[in-house]
């Protein structure tokens, strides 16, 4: 929000300087961005009059002037503006005068002399651009010093607002702040209802009262659209950022400015019997103001006529109905739209507008009648016409709806949140200023936030409020009294912390991701319908994650994009399931994923490079799986989980039920996100690591331990998990160990692969006899002959 020093004086004078108001305002919470002057550097620059104006001899576009300066003699000056004329009054650099860049000095222009220059606001330094000198008044005194004239002497101010004070997007609302903070008097606009003088009126018909709980309209008619907006006001404009257009166009700027209250102008003779406030119909199409043609789609509100959308209703208006030169005949709207109507819209049509930024935002609902009449004020003072009465549709149940309600201020909260205690006195003077009308209660005040301010809801939001005008530095600073408590940590219970320990040590880096993401992106992972935001930052932020391993994709795809050849890239964190069953529809679940691409080593002489595949993720993820000291209670098998590349992944089983999947990205999905290399992922439910055995002591046995080898042939569909447990199951306690140490594959095996196990046999009480130890051996090869169709190797 843009606004000029001098201007705010206007509402509640003061003797801050510009820095002064900005440090004030910066430190009740509106921070300022910019505060800077609202013309460069120049002197010497007087209020001239061309009494003589010819074309130059020796160009096709220069002019020869002679200017009145209010000196004994005209200066003859020459100038290329194409709006140089006799009469006008114009800014007029004489001998001698500095400019932002230059300083003037008499001069021959192809041959003619010239003792000054006439300045456009470019060369002034107001404005980047410009089409030509500036034009000033006729009534404009001769020879007066620029700066008295324009009252250059002023400051704008750049405030960068939060979404929660839209309050402060006009300039009535910066001075209510302003007037808070000063202790200084608020000059409230006088604005009264204007008196029609003719009986136009045009019909207009609410369809979606809860978008639009109030809209007014007012015709206007023989309005001159060429009539010049006044000095006074294009200037006030200029300092906030906006151009001057046309007098209904400077209007409904100027008066948005003021008051916070956006307004559109239509042309009256280009809408069709009647106005209708609606959401857009399936196909129906609009060209903007700005020539584009839009399709507009049905969760649009939009204002039509008879034929069609003529606007999108608190966002941009459509160019047939549009002002332009020949305007003669308006129907000037001001309306209040729901907040929620209009949020987001204008960013699904690449707009951004200064209308639609206070509406998503939200316009005081009590505003719409002082801002049309104060328009009209405007309008007729400045372009003339004859003014109908206002029509005015409303639903009293909407905007009673947004009523505010009590909030009560407890003065000990009060003392207990700021850790110091503001004098009763000062407390009720600020909720005063505010416009909180307190009502003195027993311990606090009952308060009732005015119509503008959206963002008091709560008594912490009274606090704030206190705080801020009381003023943050006066607030001693205290330091928090802290005890330290040791925590009562369980020992089975398994920590994020040991967890993260674990693969920070198999190389990993946490990562914390958006918990929005693309929905393309989750595509890929699964086909869960995720929960899109209703007025999401882009397309790429849109929707609630139902995996981990979306955001993972996107940080690691960025990483390898930047020459990282070797990416691994952790999170813990929660998706966000649609389940009728739970809480509000959505089921919120803690998972811990990961990601590894590129390289599986660091570049080393000691090993060869090669990349990550699915052992080295699996190993990752049995790493983990150790900390819960069970790692047998946790079995793998085959998946069938479309994302991860066949053969090469793996579901997570535990206690029968599936917590977690490891492998390879598909080619398919490593392609659809971008990668050229094989991308190994994994994501676990975090409550399936959740409990740890506690280790307990046993005595180390004396007796030698026996270890015997064994190699089954079997069907490849056989899994090597399967085959250990009913080697575990024959083997009772006996079997101590069993480790593959070979898998073998051929083409004279076919179907079949050979498995090698070691297998340790161990008592504690006893030596094992060969008798024994052959007899439960001769039982587990049958056991898994029987079982499996296996054939042991010789």
């Amino acid at each position: 929000m843009k606004f000029n020093k001098n201007w705010v004086d206007e509402w509640v004078p003061n003797s801050l300087s510009a820095q002064e108001l900005s440090d004030a305002i910066t430190m009740a919470g509106l921070e300022v961005d910019t505060c800077s002057p609202v013309c460069g550097e120049f002197d010497h620059v007087v209020v001239g009059e061309v009494k003589e104006c010819w074309d130059h001899p020796d160009s096709d576009h220069l002019h020869v002037t002679k200017v009145d300066v209010g000196g004994p003699e005209l200066l003859q000056i020459v100038c290329g503006a194409p709006n140089c004329r006799q009469g006008l009054k114009v800014a007029c650099s004489v001998v001698g005068a500095h400019l932002p860049g230059i300083t003037i000095k008499a001069a021959k222009l192809r041959g003619v002399d010239s003792q000054g220059m006439l300045c456009s606001y470019k060369e002034l330094g107001m404005s980047e651009e410009s089409n030509g000198i500036i034009e000033l008044p006729a009534d404009a005194p001769v020879g007066a010093d620029l700066h008295d004239y324009m009252k250059l002497n002023d400051s704008t101010i750049d405030v960068d607002l939060t979404t929660n004070r839209p309050d402060c997007l006009s300039l009535r609302g910066i001075a209510r702040e302003v007037a808070v903070l000063t202790h200084a008097a608020f000059h409230e606009l006088d604005i009264k209802a204007y008196t029609p003088t003719c009986d136009a009126t045009f019909p207009v018909e609410v369809l979606d009262s809860k978008a639009c709980p109030r809209y007014l309209g007012r015709v206007i008619h023989g309005v001159n659209q060429k009539a010049e907006s006044p000095l006074w006001m294009t200037e006030k404009l200029r300092r906030c950022g906006i151009r001057s257009v046309s007098p209904i166009v400077d209007v409904t700027n100027y008066v948005m400015l003021e008051l916070g209250q956006p307004l559109h102008a239509f042309d009256l003779n280009c809408v069709h019997d009647k106005i209708e406030v609606r959401f857009a119909r399936e196909g129906e199409k609009l060209v903007l103001l700005s020539g584009e043609e839009i399709e507009v789609k049905p969760d649009t509100l939009v204002i039509a006529d008879s034929q069609g959308p003529v606007g999108l209703a608190g966002i941009f208006g459509g160019q047939k109905s549009g002002i332009n030169d020949e305007t003669k005949d308006v129907f000037l709207e001001s309306a209040f739209f729901s907040p929620l109507a209009i949020k987001g819209r204008a960013r699904h049509y690449g707009l951004k507008t200064d209308a639609s930024h206070r509406f998503e935002r939200g316009v005081d609902p009590e505003l719409q009648r002082m801002a049309m009449e104060r328009a009209t004020e405007l309008l007729v003072q400045i372009a003339g016409g004859q003014v109908g009465p206002v029509i005015e549709c409303k639903d009293d149940a909407e905007l009673k709806s947004s009523e505010t309600h009590h909030i009560v201020l407890r003065l000990e909260r009060l003392k207990k949140v700021l850790g110091c205690e503001v004098p009763v006195e000062e407390v009720e003077h600020i909720l005063n200023t505010l416009g909180l009308q307190p009502e003195k209660i027993e311990g606090g005040y009952r308060t009732s936030a005015p119509s503008f301010r959206f963002d008091i809801e709560i008594e912490e939001d009274l606090i704030e409020e206190v705080a801020r005008i009381y003023g943050y530095n006066r607030i001693p600073n205290t330091l928090p009294i802290a005890e330290m408590i040791m925590s009562a940590d369980k020992e089975e219970v398994l920590n994020d912390k040991a967890l993260r320990h674990s693969l920070v040590q198999s190389g990993y880096q946490e990562a914390i991701t958006y918990s929005f993401t693309d929905p393309r992106v989750l595509k890929v992972f699964n086909d869960l319908e995720p929960m899109v935001l209703l007025t999401p930052i882009s397309l790429e932020m849109s929707a609630m994650r139902t995996t981990l391993l979306a955001g993972l994709a996107l940080a690691a795809k960025h990483n390898v994009n930047r020459q990282q050849k070797r990416v691994r890239l952790f999170e813990m964190g929660l998706s966000y399931i649609q389940d009728a069953s739970a809480e509000n529809g959505v089921r919120q679940e803690p998972m811990l994923a990961g990601i590894a691409v590129g390289d599986a080593e660091a570049e080393s002489w000691a090993t060869p490079a090669r990349h990550v595949d699915f052992f080295d993720i699996k190993g990752d993820v049995e790493a983990m799986l150790a900390l819960t000291a069970k790692p047998e209670a946790y079995e793998w098998r085959v998946t069938d989980c479309p994302f991860l590349h066949p053969g090469q992944g793996a579901d997570l089983y535990l206690d029968g039920r599936k917590v977690g999947v490891v492998g390879m990205l598909h080619p398919a999905a490593q392609k659809a996100l971008g990668f050229k290399t094989s991308v190994a992922v994994f994501e676990i439910e975090r409550a399936a690591l959740g409990q740890r055995v506690i280790p307990q002591s046993h005595e180390i046995s004396k007796f030698p331990s026996v270890r015997r080898d064994l190699a089954f042939v079997l069907d490849k569909s056989v899994s090597s998990a399967d085959l250990v447990r009913e080697i575990r199951e024959q083997g009772g306690k006996l079997v101590t160990s069993v480790v593959i140490f070979d898998v073998f594959t051929s083409e004279e095996l076919g179907d079949k692969r050979s498995i090698a196990l070691g297998l340790t046999l161990h008592d504690i009480e006893r030596t094992l006899e060969d008798a024994e130890v052959d007899a439960l051996i001769e039982k587990i090869v049958g056991a898994v002959q029987t079982k499996f169709g296996a054939t042991l190797r010789a």
